[in-house]
């Protein structure tokens, strides 16, 4: 089987920034909801024959803590300081827990 994919027009200008431990964030009716780690960035070619770059990612969805976003290209502009939170960082039982409960509790600082 072959590697997941994810193609681009252009190769990142933060190509090293991205493969240390990058991530692209998955925008999904307004939130973001999942990350999804690049093992790897590749040249590549379009079936019209043009160049793009290929993301390799892994095919693992990372549940992170759910925040408001128009759509944007998250491998480029997500600064890590920035990046929502791994549920799973957040605390036993933060992944099974309804994301209005959540967001309730984080308001008050008990998660």
């Amino acid at each position: 089987m072959p590697p997941l994919r994810h193609f681009t027009r252009h190769m990142p200008k933060r190509r090293d920034e991205i493969l240390d431990g990058g991530s692209i964030y998955w925008v999904v009716n307004g939130v973001i909801m999942v990350r999804q780690p690049v093992l790897d960035i590749l040249a590549d070619t379009e079936a019209d024959g043009s160049a793009c770059a290929a993301l390799v990612l892994d095919p693992e969805l990372i549940r992170v803590e759910g925040r408001a976003m128009r759509a944007f290209q998250g491998w480029r502009y997500l600064d890590p300081k920035d990046a929502p939170a791994d549920l799973a960082a957040m605390g036993k039982g933060a992944e099974e827990m309804p994301d209005s409960m959540r967001r309730a509790l984080a308001a008050l600082a008990l998660l």
